[in-house]
């Protein structure tokens, strides 16, 4: 069995992207809830800014943000469109 992969992300508006998987799917998803969690104080929170937030890039089948993937969720929640945040 193939593993879900992210083949591409199309900025749309706001803090939505056009997700489309390796299945054929695709999935209009609004990061919005999810970025808006994160603390000022949290270095993730850098993405609520329209410049980083649309700075995102496919690695390796996922949807990532910075260079050592600072911004990243499961494909399969994406694909879903259920994002939440992981607290560390």
């Amino acid at each position: 069995m193939k593993s879900l992969a992210v083949t591409s992300a199309t900025y749309l508006t706001d803090y939505r992207l056009l997700v489309a998987f390796n299945d054929g799917t695709s999935q209009e998803i609004d990061f919005a809830p999810v970025l808006n969690q994160f603390s000022t104080g949290d270095y993730r929170a850098v993405y609520r800014q329209q410049e980083h937030f649309r700075a995102f890039a496919i690695e390796n089948g996922n949807l990532v943000w910075g260079e050592d993937w600072d911004l990243i969720f499961p494909v399969w929640k994406l694909h879903q469109n259920r994002l939440t945040v992981v607290r560390h």
